[in-house]
């Protein structure tokens, strides 16, 4: 996922995220089949992926990749991921043994998602398959269904997302029961759209134009009335029924910047985020007068992008609502009244009948995530921050068991921790990947240190962890 900061002027500059083909294809139900694997849990229990690991231990291979921010997802023996690299945006396969290229295919983008240079990669979303197809999602150009072979099933062409910032598109699709849902909260026109996996017929979309520039994957809550999509977005978190889009119940109190994913566990939903100029904002920022007198070049009481520099050129699609390439006081006055709402904190969410759901807890700690989505765990709520500053909560109450306790691998995290056998991984921009024991003290038994920048999410399959650097794919398992 790419790093992502879209809160109203109290900003900070984000750091931002075939050869031979087989004859029959095994797909078995541990399959790592979208982002963060099982409907965005991040969990693997029952797998046994080695502690220390480098590039010369427990190295099953590593081999070369363009660049990209999708994470790799995985059915049976094959890995999907998407690249990009002049002049284009490819799907790649590869064979999860050896990493060797299986196919590779082309997505006609006329031109690509602007994207702060170095942080963000027209490449962001990560794939989702069902063990027979495999769709990926370009922010630059749509959606594209092929089979394991590499054969386009069906491709839908969409207009380029913008995003405000520039900070590209980072959420992902999911499939669930036949369907491909994909959320596209962009700086104009956002929506959810559900289509059909066979067809690519469109089974239902729902507006979300007043939601802003988000970068949340959807999950799926299985409820008594049938399975909900439940999305993070703009200042609140939004259910809709996963048959018809009809919208059950929305919830405020989320962040001006939407990067992370909820998560669930004991039968409730949890979200943590944290976005610069979430909470206490107050509605601080200049008044439009002020911008006016400074940047109204041509005296016309209205201020474009070029008008503008720093922050406030980089985020001017924020307060653009309408699109048309000018703010007005209206627009200023509305954006900054609505941020004001914005908080950062961590929830637990529960249903209740009739297609409702209620705020269960709420809590406001120290360490909450920018980019990292929250981990559900045996029991517990794991986050982790900037700095490699790791928490645990009781999920039950949000009572805190640790806070910011120091993994003692510095720097930012983009890519989400993930869970098996007992441990929790995470993986800094650094390259740093931490491993650290579950439970209700924080004890880091190994830093493996790549060396290389990682922004993605690493795949945990067959006992083995699969995590993509900079510039390799790493695959690492006990020998």
């Amino acid at each position: 996922m790419l790093r992502c900061g879209c809160s109203i002027l109290i900003m900070k500059l984000p750091f931002l995220p075939g050869i031979l083909i087989a004859t029959t294809l095994f797909v078995e139900a541990g399959d790592w089949q979208q982002f963060r694997g099982p409907n965005a849990s991040g969990v693997a229990d029952s797998e046994k992926p080695p502690i220390v690991f480098s590039q010369d231990t427990n190295l099953i291979f590593k081999v070369d990749l363009p660049s990209g921010a999708s994470s790799p997802v995985i059915a049976g023996d094959r890995i999907f991921l998407t690249t990009f690299n002049e002049p284009g945006l490819k799907t790649l396969c590869l064979d999860r043994h050896t990493g060797k290229v299986i196919w590779e295919k082309k997505a006609p983008a006329a031109e690509f998602e602007k994207v702060l240079p170095g942080e963000g990669n027209p490449a962001s979303a990560t794939p989702a398959t069902d063990g027979k197809q495999v769709v990926v999602y370009f922010g630059s150009c749509g959606l594209y269904n092929y089979d394991l072979n590499g054969n386009l099933i069906w491709s839908i062409p969409m207009a380029m997302a913008e995003q405000v910032g520039d900070f590209g598109s980072g959420t992902s699709p999911i499939i669930y029961d036949g369907r491909v849902y994909l959320n596209r909260d962009m700086a104009h026109g956002s929506y959810l759209v559900c289509y059909d996996l066979k067809t690519a017929g469109t089974l239902w979309k729902a507006d979300r134009s007043s939601f802003a520039s988000s970068w949340s994957t959807p999950i799926i809550w299985n409820r008594e009335n049938g399975p909900e999509v439940v999305v993070a977005g703009f200042l609140r978190m939004t259910a809709y029924d996963a048959q018809t889009g009809k919208e059950h119940w929305e919830i405020p109190g989320l962040p001006g910047a939407v990067c992370t994913t909820p998560v669930l566990g004991d039968d409730m939903l949890f979200y943590a985020g944290w976005s610069p100029g979430g909470g206490q904002l107050n509605n601080s920022g200049p008044t439009f007068a002020s911008l006016l007198q400074k940047y109204d070049k041509n005296s016309d009481q209205k201020l474009s992008r070029d008008e503008l520099d720093g922050m406030l050129h980089t985020i001017f699609a924020i307060w653009d609502i309408d699109g048309n390439g000018q703010m007005t006081e209206q627009e200023y006055d509305k954006r900054q009244n609505a941020v004001a709402k914005a908080e950062n904190s961590l929830m637990a969410i529960a249903h209740e009948k009739n297609n409702s759901a209620r705020i269960e807890w709420k809590e406001t700690p120290k360490g909450l995530p920018y980019v990292p989505s929250p981990l559900f765990y045996r029991d517990r709520i794991y986050l982790l921050k900037d700095g490699g500053l790791l928490s645990c909560f009781d999920a039950r109450n949000g009572k805190a068991l640790y806070q910011t306790e120091r993994l003692g691998a510095l720097g930012n995290y983009y890519s989400s921790p993930v869970a098996a056998d007992g441990r929790i991984y995470t993986a800094s921009l650094n390259g740093m990947v931490s491993v650290i024991k579950a439970g209700d003290t924080m004890e880091v038994l190994a830093r493996n240190n790549l060396g290389e920048r990682i922004s993605t999410t690493p795949a945990i399959y067959d006992n083995k962890l699969y995590i993509r650097s900079a510039n390799h794919l790493w695959a690492f398992g006990e020998k």
